[in-house]
């Protein structure tokens, strides 16, 4: 079957969603996941951007081989440049360059004319041609720009050495029927498009990302612009795991496939929930929590009978175990061993170790020890953020007739800082006594607890968002004890605002 390329862009519009930050080292973790994943090309960054993006560009264009890298740049030589400088020293370098080419764009943030859009595409598709010869070129909010001009800016990025065409619904206006029909009027009006492949690039603002890059698929388009998890700019993009696995399920409809190692899917999706921050909603397609669960007892009964009468994949498919293996406190390092390889871990002795005690500390405090419980705990430990600030001690006390007080110990290096603080609830005396601790000024934005596991004793993982000078910053951690956990996930947190703060302004230094 014909293939449909791949095109991931978790490492640049991924990042900007809110609160969404990879140091470089996680972002070389996400690349090397993505190449097991099997994805054709990695976007891994806007270089002109920011010193430290440039490095991070770099050092993937450096260390992934075998893989499309490919970098974003606007319209402008400066940032051609820098791309080029970035991923030049990749085994297939692309440079993706971009324009605005609808009207409100143009005229509010440009303030150009259309020839002058014209002119300064093709001279920038031809400068980046200069460089490598695989050249994606974007007009901008093509969903909504004029037609016949759109026709005319492909067309004039083709002539100039564009290989790859991509449409974005930069906004995420279109409607699948509308969209589908604006990629066959492209493929019939421009006369040069059998020279590009046309790629598509759709956002989630009315939640149709995945269906009108199928509805493109379907009129000619043969590359699909996605991220894991569907997460990006504003509401996201389309989400790489729907797309493919619809691909995938519905042969007899798309007629295609991809290069995509399916069974790694649920890995990729949860390392990004970690790393960004961002916790998968339980009822997510694909790799959410409730993805293969049945609760209905008419859905259970027919499954057991005959599991596609409610399950159109398998589980297995996308990497989620069906284990019901369950570790306790007599377990021993081999058997904890044997079950971290199996939920997909290649972890250091050292690595190991650490969470082999993290993993018995837990044991002594539940009864049952479930695969989501060790993935949390092995998460955890592996948080590449440097700890500026971590929890020695904390004791509260609250009831419903006792004013919430709570003291904190933290320590930052070989310091040990104590603070006390009153507050609304034992959370919210907790946090306030960091703050005093940390003397950092920042506001929480987005407060999100979950049970990882089912029982009574189960982990509770936390989900923090604090506001810092207008920039967003998450945290996350996991414990037995609710108000641990949310001092643990607001430390991180800041540590995760520390860690940036100073990056940003090594960058200024420099």
């Amino acid at each position: 079957m014909e293939k449909i390329i791949i095109f991931d862009t978790t490492l640049r519009d991924g990042e900007q969603s809110p609160g969404a930050s990879f140091t470089i080292k996680e972002k070389l973790d996400i690349a090397k996941q993505l190449v097991k994943l099997g994805v054709d090309v990695i976007e891994v960054g806007f270089p002109f951007s920011s010193k430290g993006e440039f490095e991070a560009v770099k050092a993937i264009a450096e260390k992934i081989s075998d893989r499309v890298i490919c970098g974003l740049a606007r319209a402008k030589k400066e940032d051609i440049d820098c791309t080029w400088q970035a991923i030049k020293n990749a085994s297939h370098p692309r440079i993706h360059t971009f324009i605005s080419t609808s009207r409100v764009q143009i005229k509010h943030q440009l303030n150009k004319t259309y020839p002058e859009v014209l002119k300064i595409t093709k001279e920038m598709v031809a400068l980046a041609k200069n460089y490598t010869e695989d050249i994606e070129f974007s007009p901008m909010d093509a969903t909504r720009s004029e037609i016949d001009f759109l026709y005319e800016i492909i067309y004039a990025a083709i002539e100039q050495g564009a290989t790859t065409v991509n449409i974005p619904d930069t906004v995420g206006y279109a409607i699948p029927e509308e969209f589908g029909k604006l990629i066959r009027n492209i493929v019939k009006n421009v006369s040069n498009i059998n020279k590009a492949i046309i790629s598509v690039h759709c956002h989630n603002d009315l939640g149709l990302s995945t269906a009108n890059s199928l509805a493109a698929v379907l009129n000619g388009a043969r590359q699909i612009e996605c991220t894991i998890n569907g997460i990006g700019e504003r509401a996201g993009n389309a989400a790489l795991e729907e797309v493919v696995m619809s691909i995938n399920t519905r042969k007899d409809i798309f007629k295609l496939e991809t290069n995509i190692n399916t069974p790694q899917i649920y890995k990729t999706s949860r390392m990004i929930s970690h790393y960004a921050g961002m916790m998968v909603q339980p009822n997510k397609s694909i790799v959410g929590e409730n993805a293969f669960a049945h609760e209905s007892g008419i859905h259970q009964d027919g499954f057991l009978k005959e599991r596609t009468t409610y399950e159109i994949m398998t589980p297995e498919s996308v990497g989620i175990s069906q284990s019901k293996l369950v570790l306790g406190k007599l377990s021993g390092r081999h058997a904890f061993n044997q079950k971290v390889k199996k939920l997909g871990f290649d972890l250091s002795p050292e690595e190991l170790e650490v969470t082999f005690q993290k993993f018995k500390d837990l044991a002594d405090k539940k009864s049952d020890i479930f695969d989501q419980d060790i993935e949390a705990i092995i998460e955890d430990e592996l948080t590449t953020i440097p700890e500026t600030y971590k929890l020695d001690y904390i004791h509260v006390v609250s009831g419903n007739k006792t004013i919430p007080t709570a003291t904190v110990k933290i320590k930052k290096k070989d310091k040990v800082i104590q603070e006390a603080a009153c507050g609304n609830g034992p959370v919210d005396a907790s946090l306030k006594a960091i703050d005093k601790a940390t003397k950092i000024e920042c506001s929480l934005m987005d407060y999100n607890i979950r049970a990882i596991t089912t029982c009574k004793d189960a982990l509770g993982e936390v989900n923090i968002r604090i506001k810092y000078k207008d920039k967003i910053y998450s945290g996350r951690a996991t414990s037995t004890d609710i108000v641990e956990s949310s001092v643990k996930a607001y430390i991180n947190a800041i540590n995760r605002l520390i860690y940036k703060e100073e990056h940003l302004n090594e960058a200024d230094h420099n």
